[in-house]
């Protein structure tokens, strides 16, 4: 994946707080299922409409349950911070606070994963949540 700056130590991903970690886990996931998107020939009508419907509180909690349960030990731990996160904004109207707790879970555990440069195990996560 593009870096401006080189990966950090798991132990320096550890110290950001959860929704630190989310908000760039929030873009690499969109990234992801952008690049996904373009790989399928989609044209960009197609494509825009598919990753609205991916990149959405809902969308990302049931990706997130697919994963859940093949997470390590650090990943569950960092998943765990992100949902008991308390954002400084109330959950959309339109999502169940539920589906966003499971949400941030999501994008904290890709914001871990990324900052700490573990892209390949980020790449078999992602790809267990494409999986029906």
């Amino acid at each position: 994946m593009l870096r401006m700056y080189p990966p950090m130590t798991e132990e320096q991903a550890r110290l950001l707080g959860p929704l630190q970690l989310a908000y760039i886990g929030d873009v690499v996931w969109e990234l992801l299922v952008r690049n996904e998107l373009l790989h399928r020939g989609l044209n960009v009508r197609h494509m825009h409409r598919d990753a609205i419907a991916r990149v959405n509180a809902g969308a990302q909690a049931r990706a997130f349950e697919r994963i859940a349960g093949q997470l390590t030990d650090p990943e569950r731990e960092a998943a765990q911070r992100g949902r008991n996160a308390h954002p400084h904004h109330g959950v959309p109207k339109n999502q169940r606070p539920a589906d966003y707790a499971d949400a941030t879970a999501l994008e904290t555990l890709i914001g871990y994963l990324y900052l700490s440069g573990q892209e390949a195990r980020l790449t078999e996560l992602f790809r267990m949540t494409e999986e029906e």
